[in-house]
């Protein structure tokens, strides 16, 4: 079940483009429990020395390093990763994914208390399940709407502009969509660089199912038409779009 008491969103949805320099990410520490064969620790950073980073030296090698990340994560068969009776994990991999792509998305988020006191300039250490929790796809939505431009992230309007600024690139792409029903599980997927064997489904050229990966119910490395255009489901009241370089 989805939680909302993290503080993601002012008074309106309306998409925030202007950078807030107040507003300060939140880092959880790596933990030796947080392991690719492990449900524990989901909320911190994968201590793990054998996943690669995404090499940022030029567009080339940015892709290369994704392909591998994408390879080692291995989101189909990593037991971090699976579907439980509770819940599933879109938000885990997602952040799992831009964490080694040197972005910022977050797994945890400042409770309201901890976030009035940050924009006031104050220091507060993050510290889980006091002034930090957990943070999951339909808020991450709204998150992305108040604070995505002040780390970074670029609203894109359409998947075929999203697809092909990630190929050309080597960027890293997100759809979010966000739940009617108020306490239920919204959706969160990178988009990808496509490869010599894995390819986004167009129609006239244009980009109509971006290349995917993904946990959720079914867990994919790589997927297109395969769940279609699932952000426009009648389950989501709206979703978005963004880019990161």
């Amino acid at each position: 079940m989805e939680k909302y008491n993290v503080s993601v969103v002012s008074s309106t949805l309306e998409d925030n483009t202007i950078p807030n320099d107040k507003i300060k990410k939140v880092d959880l520490l790596p933990d030796p429990e947080s392991r690719l064969d492990s449900m524990e620790m989901k909320e911190k950073p994968l201590m793990d020395s054998t996943i690669p980073f995404r090499d940022l030296t030029n567009v080339a090698t940015k892709k290369e390093s994704i392909t591998k990340l994408i390879d080692k994560l291995d989101v189909e068969t990593n037991i971090r990763y699976q579907r439980t009776v509770e819940d599933t994990y879109c938000n885990v991999y997602s952040y799992d994914y831009c964490y080694f792509s040197k972005v910022y998305l977050p797994t945890v988020w400042w409770t309201d208390e901890s976030l009035e006191k940050v924009l006031q300039g104050q220091e507060v250490e993050p510290i889980f399940e006091q002034t930090v929790d957990r943070i999951y796809s339909s808020a991450i939505h709204d998150w992305f709407l108040e604070w995505g431009v002040s780390f970074g992230w670029q609203r894109i309007f359409t998947v075929d502009e999203l697809q092909n600024k990630v190929n050309a690139n080597g960027g890293i792409g997100i759809i979010c969509a966000k739940r009617k029903e108020k306490g239920l599980s919204g959706h969160i997927v990178p988009v990808v660089p496509e490869t010599d064997l894995h390819k986004a489904y167009r129609e006239n050229d244009i980009v109509v199912y971006p290349l995917q990966s993904q946990a959720g119910k079914l867990n994919y490395n790589y997927f297109s038409e395969v769940r279609e255009d699932w952000w426009n489901d009648e389950l989501y009241s709206s979703y978005v779009l963004y880019y990161h370089d």
